[in-house]
């Protein structure tokens, strides 16, 4: 996997992780519109980050950039996610990259700080922001985020959440200077064995092994 490629790939991760959006909504919102927008996120982020796991389905196109979809599943720091070309494994120790065209795997340490100057500007603390929430729609959350002041990382982040749910349906992403919308289906909170997020050594023994930066 190429250096542009992998830094495009751990920022599309993260965004699912994160819901990232451009905001939409006016920031003139009360205290209490605070507190519940931030009520919502935390239940829809534990869904998703949760000891009890979650998985599902994405569809991703940055037009002229990168265009792709496959299935993620999450469980506390681990991860794994499978699409046609790549494959990946993070066992929250060790991250495995499967590259099955170039035959070769790059393992990471899942743990290591990113020294990247592109990479720091999309770290993220749920303590960093401006929650603000409209329920306008019948059937969905707006959870719109804003970055206060001083604060590095991610700027703005908004998800579309379902209301009775608490469901993530469909992200717009902001990465550096483009944009791009996730379309998110199957998802499933619960039911994911540990035993998931092992890397099957074995069965890429012919594979090339490198050790990632």
């Amino acid at each position: 996997m190429t250096a542009n490629r992998k830094l495009l790939r751990n920022l599309f991760l993260l965004s699912l992780l994160l819901f990232i959006f451009i905001p939409a909504v006016s920031w003139s919102q009360s205290a209490e519109n605070q507190k519940e927008a931030r009520k919502i996120f935390d239940i829809t982020y534990n869904k998703v980050y949760g000891s009890q796991g979650c998985s599902l389905h994405y569809d991703v196109n940055i037009i002229g950039i990168l265009k792709t979809n496959g299935t993620i599943w999450f469980k506390g720091k681990k991860s794994r996610f499978e699409e046609q070309r790549y494959l990946s494994w993070n066992n929250g120790v060790k991250d495995y990259w499967v590259d099955l065209k170039k035959k070769t795997v790059t393992e990471y340490d899942a743990n290591a700080e990113r020294k990247d100057k592109y990479m720091s500007k999309f770290t993220f603390d749920v303590n960093n922001y401006i929650y603000s929430v409209d329920k306008s729609s019948q059937h969905f959350y707006v959870i719109t985020l804003k970055a206060k002041k001083d604060a590095g990382g991610i700027k703005h982040l908004k998800a579309i959440i379902e209301k009775d749910t608490y469901v993530p349906r469909s992200l717009k992403i902001k990465v550096l200077w483009f944009w791009t919308t996730v379309k998110i289906t199957n998802f499933r909170s619960g039911g994911v064995s540990d035993d998931i997020f092992t890397f099957p050594k074995e069965k890429y023994k012919s594979f090339k092994f490198e050790k990632g930066a």
